[in-house]
């Protein structure tokens, strides 16, 4: 058999379940460490509940998603996931799910396993938003997650740090309310208001637009150039002013 048969016959095989999404359907990719607890945890004893180190390399994580090839324009991160808005225009790899799932989580696999100089991996998926308002929905939603998780978080580490077992420390949050974890913390001396925002609300990064002394190569008089950066935000917005962000941002990537 010719190879050109043979590639034929097994390329059916290859992509018989290849879906691609539709045009004029927002792309998001949410990509989740897998096993993390484990590895920043047991592995390499990260601080807890939250550390710096590890919230910078999530960063430079999506910074490098944003410059690998894929026209995003909004990326969110808390905990150890990251969410990616891709431009509605982006018909990369035409827009096949099972290209853009094993790419970007091999992407950021690749970047996070340098940084921290030991395997990681990402897993992604993919969601499908017909409407911008289920834009501004699904990230309000991984914010109200952020903020959930933050309280959780610092309410089980105080109690671990003071000796608790995880059985323990878990079973005594299990029935509280949010006034009532916040109570917790207050009485040992934590105001979860005044935590940093990043903990509570998650960390956006997305390109901004700034001015730069150039020259007009054609007279040699001063110029000035319009270029593009990455902006990590580590004080975003809340509620329906974080609602609001994600519109504009809607609105002005068309």
């Amino acid at each position: 058999m010719k190879f050109s048969e043979l590639d034929r016959k097994m390329r059916v095989f290859e992509t018989a379940h290849d879906h691609c999404v539709l045009p004029g359907i927002h792309i998001v990719a949410r990509i989740d460490g897998r096993c993390f607890t484990t590895l920043t945890k047991d592995k390499h004893r990260l601080e807890a509940p939250f550390d710096l180190k590890f919230r910078d390399m999530m960063i430079e994580t999506v910074k490098h998603l944003m410059q690998c090839g894929f026209k995003i324009n909004y990326g969110y991160t808390q905990s150890d996931e990251i969410s990616l808005w891709l431009d509605l225009n982006d018909g990369l790899f035409e827009r096949k799910e099972r290209k853009l799932n094993s790419i970007l989580a091999g992407e950021a696999s690749a970047k996070f396993s340098l940084l921290l100089g030991d395997v990681a991996a990402f897993d992604c998926r993919i969601c499908q938003l017909p409407t911008q308002q289920l834009v501004i929905d699904y990230f309000r939603w991984r914010q109200e997650d952020a903020r959930r998780n933050a309280l959780n978080a610092h309410c089980y580490w105080s109690l671990r740090k003071e000796g608790a077992s995880v059985q323990n420390a878990t079973t005594a949050l299990s029935k509280k309310s949010v006034a009532e974890k916040n109570e917790l913390l207050f009485q040992k001396g934590v105001n979860f208001n005044d935590l940093p925002n990043w903990q509570k609300r998650g960390t956006g990064v997305y390109w901004e637009s700034y001015e730069k002394t150039a020259m007009n190569p054609l007279t040699g008089e001063p110029a000035t150039a319009y270029r593009s950066r990455i902006k990590v935000d580590f004080d975003l917005p809340i509620k329906d002013g974080y609602s609001q962000f994600i519109g504009d941002m809607l609105a002005n990537c068309g």
